[in-house]
Formats: structure tokens, sequence, C-alpha cells
């Protein structure tokens, strides 16, 4: 067990490190790959009665799950058959890939950067990178809020949600968490192409997003808390009163839950109507404008997510110093 709490914690300090290396093979990028090929062959007909297309469905994600429970199982079993450190660094490599803090700061300050340096297309560019928005006609208020959006949306299920797997199951669990996510990022669209064949990627999203999604808002509120001693830029009350009022303003069950803590948090209203693919899709709006999103508002967003994580790391030591001493 100390030798699998060792290899978590590096995979903690990796990701903080290094993030996600562009360069380097990514093995969400296998699974996003196999995603698209099992997605060209099973959704390759329009004329698919919506029953037929669930079950293909199904089988997409059934597929998908045990290619990646097997994979993430062999290769750890291979790497400690070997040895107990390349094991170890195995497992702390994979659970560095599993998390993305450091990616997410690292692609929501691109965005700030170019604001910075009064480049709005720039930042559009950036902003592009990390939504599924339409950015080009974006004015710079609402580049800002989009990139706040994601951060504080992304706490959840890029963040604590794959270290709470993590942390109970190792990477085989959290492999497999981000396969999850990873469907319904591709899959879990209501258009004519996905409404029924990504249902099921969708809504196993929402079951698995549930529980982390709500102790990510309650970690959020905390963080908002600590980070109010020390600037008034945060306000713990109005992020628990937006929470409580907004948490379900969005048409996912879980999305709303972070993002609308970060919204009180920072005095801002987020969603509302956006185009994606050029087609307005309205969304009900979060939290109240009490003040213009500003530039510096990206970079508060991130110092919240990275409390919020910090909050949750001290959470899982105390249960591990409880589990121990029983």
């Amino acid at each position: 067990m100390i030798l699998h709490t060792q290899a978590f914690g590096l995979g903690i300090l990796l990701d903080l490190i290094i993030g996600d290396p562009h360069s380097f093979p990514h093995p969400i990028r296998v699974v996003g790959a196999l995603i698209g090929a099992l997605d060209k062959a099973l959704n390759s007909n329009p004329d698919e009665k919506p029953q037929a297309a669930r079950r293909k469905g199904i089988m997409l994600w059934i597929c998908v799950m045990l290619c990646t429970f097997a994979a993430t199982f062999f290769l750890l079993a291979v790497l400690y058959k070997v040895g107990r450190i390349p094991g170890g660094l195995g497992e702390a490599v994979l659970t560095c890939y599993i998390l993305s803090a450091r990616s997410l700061c690292k692609e929501s300050m691109a965005v700030s950067k170019k604001l910075k340096e009064d480049d709005l297309a720039g930042a559009r560019s950036a902003l592009s990178m990390i939504v599924g928005r339409d950015t080009a006609v974006l004015d710079r208020e609402e580049v800002i809020k989009g990139a706040v959006e994601t951060v504080s949306e992304n706490t959840s299920d890029g963040v604590i949600a794959p270290l709470l797997y993590t942390a109970i199951g190792g990477p085989v669990l959290g492999m497999a968490y981000k396969a999850v996510n990873t469907m319904d990022s591709m899959l879990g669209y209501h258009n004519e192409k996905y409404e029924h064949f990504g249902f099921f990627a969708a809504k196993a999203d929402d079951v698995c997003n549930f529980l982390p999604a709500r102790i990510s808002a309650l970690l959020m509120i905390g963080a908002a808390a600590i980070l109010g001693c020390f600037s008034k830029a945060y306000d713990a009350a109005g992020a628990l009163r937006i929470c409580k009022r907004d948490r379900k303003n969005h048409t996912s069950p879980n999305s709303a839950m972070t993002e609308s803590v970060c919204a009180g948090a920072l005095g801002l209203q987020l969603g509302g109507t956006h185009l994606y693919q050029g087609i307005p899709v309205g969304k009900p709006t979060i939290g109240d404008a009490k003040r213009a999103a500003e530039t510096k508002d990206i970079f508060r967003a991130n110092v919240l997510m990275f409390m919020t994580k910090a909050l949750s790391l001290l959470l899982l030591f105390a249960i591990l110093i409880f589990l121990c001493k029983r």
C-alpha cells in the first residue's frame, strides 16, 4: 500500500511539473482513436432506428471499457513483474496522464496571455482549443468567460474526479474513468448523428460524475473561503448562494455544480446562449453579473481550481490516516 501511495503522490507531482507534454505519446489519445474507429464502424448509417443505434452505442462503450481496463491492468502487471520500482514508476506516469490540472491551467492561461497582448484573434484561437463553442465571433468579455467556465467545469471532471477515482482504484480505475469521460466528449452530443448512438455514453458519464461533482463543489466553496481570507476577489458566501440557486442550470446534472460555485465566488454571470457549429444553443445563465469579467478572472479561476485540488488531497490524506489507524 505504501508503494501505491508513493506512486500516486509522484504522479500528482509529475502532473504539476510537466502536465501533458504534447510531444509524448498519451494513452488517452489511443483511447480516442479506438472510440473514433468504432464510431466510424458502428455509426455509419444515418437511417438507423433509434433502438438499434442505442444498442450499438452500448456495444461501443463496453468494448472501449474492456480494452481500457485490460490494457492498463496488463501494462502494470508486466511492469510489476519486472520489479517494484518499474511498477511504481509506471503507476506514477499513468497517474500523471490521468490528471490534467497543469494542462488545464496552461491552456486557459494561454488565452489570458493573448488578451494581455491585446490579441483578441489569438485569444479566440487559444480558447477554441479548450471549448466546443464557436469562438470566432466572441468579444473580449465572452472569451474571458469562456475560459473561466472551462476551468470551473473541468475542476470537477478533469481534476477532482480522476483524482478520486485513481485514489480509490489506482491507474486502472483512473484510466477507466478517463475513457468514460472521453466517450462522452466525443459522442455525447444532441444532434442527428449522436442523439441515440451517444445516449449511453452521455448517461454513463453523468452517473460517474454525480458524486465527484458534488464533492468538488463543496471543496471549491471551502477553497473560496480560504482564498477569501487573502483576497477580496473571492466571495465564499456568494459561492454558496449561487451554487444553491443555479447548480441545476445546465442540461447536465453535474456541469453547473462547480461552475455555479466559481461564478458566485468571482461575482460573474456565466452560461447563456452560444454558437455551436453555427447553431445558437440557448443555456440558462449561472451567477449574477455583479461586474464585467476581466482578464485576471482566468488566473483567479485557476487559483480556485488548485486550492480545490489541495483540499481534496488533504481530504484523501485524512482518510488514509484514518484507515491506517484501524
